[in-house]
């Protein structure tokens, strides 16, 4: 099993689920990850460790409640049942007026990468939730939870980006699934 640590996470790769959970500290905080081996192609291993890189700065930058650094994460175009990059900007906005200590968990349950050229997408099935503390009272809530929700990422030039659901659904994910989760 390989491992490696950093202060206040940990990411966990086991049968086909990949844990990613950020812990509430002083102080900001980055994830450790964990990988067994041969749950993700040998192809694709690259990829996982940069998507968990990606969600590494997206915390870290949520953690900040630094809302400019946590836009670069998400695509121009980015689209998620309607709701466009700039709405989620005006959400993450009243989120961090509203709470402190902002952070969530992730458990990764499945991962498809497509390459088609120099372009890469990746479909991120994952089970979550966003919470932090509410800034009037100080009580720790959930502010969201998602579950079975596909988060669409593509690589562009050497980042990668939340997208949304630009470009369709996996055939695998049921038209009548609900959108649960916009800001990722």
């Amino acid at each position: 099993m390989e491992s490696s640590k950093r202060a206040g996470a940990i990411v966990q790769l086991s049968g086909l689920m990949v844990l990613y959970v950020c812990l509430v500290q002083s102080s900001v905080s980055a994830a450790a990850v964990t990988v067994a081996q041969g749950v993700v192609a040998d192809s694709d291993q690259q990829v996982l460790k940069e998507l968990m890189s990606a969600f590494d700065r997206a915390e870290f930058a949520a953690q900040r409640a630094d809302l400019d650094a946590l836009m670069q994460f998400y695509e121009e175009g980015y689209n998620y049942h309607g709701l466009k990059r700039h709405d989620v900007r005006r959400v993450w906005a009243e989120v961090f007026s509203h709470y402190a200590h902002v952070m969530s968990k992730h458990l990764f349950t499945d991962l498809k990468v497509v390459r088609s050229g120099t372009a890469m997408k990746a479909y991120v099935t994952c089970t979550g939730m966003l919470f932090g503390n509410e800034k009037e009272s100080g009580k720790h809530i959930t502010i969201d939870s998602w579950t079975g929700e596909v988060h669409y990422l593509v690589k562009d030039k050497e980042a990668w980006k939340f997208v949304g659901n630009v470009g369709g659904a996996l055939p695998e994910v049921p038209a009548s699934s609900a959108p649960h989760h916009p800001l990722f």
